[in-house]
């Protein structure tokens, strides 16, 4: 991929900041984090400098990781909703089948991704992305730590547990802070232009920055990688899938498991299947979609943009 030629969407190249923080206190953390790491600090400073950026005025997080009810995906199921799926699979045939053939990846399931993560790419985000990474990447600085210990005061168990998920928000957002910088650098993207979920992913199929980095695939072949493009959208998450393991004949449980990889949600991977199932058949009788518990062990996802939506929730 050759960086000057990538383009997330229209108007994000980069403009001149009207004003400058008088001081960088409320991110300190961060940036002295992004320069140990070898991040140029003129670069971070510019970044950060921004009066589009918000301040950091804190950020509370439960000792546990959420889990996604079923309900959440609830109306997926619905004929309404698998009725716009499957318009939604008829308009951008030639996208999902072209990504298809480039990377084995099901065109029902690169449809059923895109719809159920942004409605065929309607419902996007509105969110700054940046501020919002950066916002869970301050998770393990020591005062928000601390604030977040001090709801529970005197609790041993919770606050280890704070502890641990203030660790693994760090884990998973400060890569995704650090990978929208560097495509900033290289590229000429305007980091606080891009818009998207809460959780920091963008674009039709909701990549993280990281994700956004690594699968990009130029779809249509006119030298950009444009997320909120279909063409481009499809033969991203095909790419995704098909480096996470997707190939013909998988099992039930196999294409569970790279479903997974996408969003660690078991509500997710079941409506992501089902929806897929439905739109392959034009009865009305939905297929039965394998169900298997995922491993006790699995590793953080980094995108989906990419939680690398990849997507990643918090």
């Amino acid at each position: 991929m050759k960086w000057g030629r990538v383009v997330l969407a229209m108007g994000l190249l980069v403009g001149g900041a009207s004003a400058s923080r008088a001081d960088h206190d409320d991110w300190a953390y961060l940036i002295d984090k992004l320069v140990a790491d070898g991040a140029h600090r003129v670069t971070v400073v510019e970044v950060f400098d921004d009066p589009r950026l918000p301040p950091f005025t804190g950020l509370e997080f439960s000792p546990d990781r959420p889990r996604e009810s079923h309900a959440r995906y609830r109306r997926f199921r619905q004929a309404a909703a698998v009725a716009d799926a499957r318009r939604c699979r008829t308009a951008h045939a030639a996208a999902f089948e072209r990504a298809e053939r480039a990377h084995g990846v099901s065109a029902d399931v690169i449809a059923a991704i895109v719809y159920v993560e942004t409605a065929c790419g309607r419902n996007t985000g509105s969110h700054q992305i940046f501020y919002r990474l950066a916002r869970l990447a301050m998770a393990n600085a020591p005062t928000t730590l601390q604030r977040n210990i001090e709801r529970f005061p005197g609790d041993a168990d919770a606050e280890m547990a704070l502890r641990e998920r203030a660790r693994y928000l760090e884990a998973t957002f400060y890569p995704e802070v650090r990978s929208l910088i560097e495509l900033a650098k290289r590229s000429g993207i305007d980091p606080h232009g891009i818009r998207g979920s809460p959780s920091g992913a963008f674009g039709f199929p909701q990549f993280l920055p990281s994700s956004y980095r690594r699968f990009g695939a130029d779809g249509d072949a006119d030298g950009r990688v444009n997320l909120y493009d279909m063409d481009d959208a499809a033969a991203s998450c095909a790419r995704y899938f098909a480096a996470h393991g997707w190939r013909p004949g998988l099992s039930a449980a196999e294409r569970r498991q790279v479903v997974w990889a996408y969003n660690h949600s078991e509500a997710y991977v079941d409506t992501v299947l089902t929806l897929a199932a439905r739109l392959g058949n034009t009865d009305d009788n939905p297929p039965q979609v394998a169900k298997r518990r995922a491993p006790a062990q699995r590793p953080a996802k980094r995108t989906t943009i990419a939680s690398a939506r990849t997507k990643t929730r918090r």
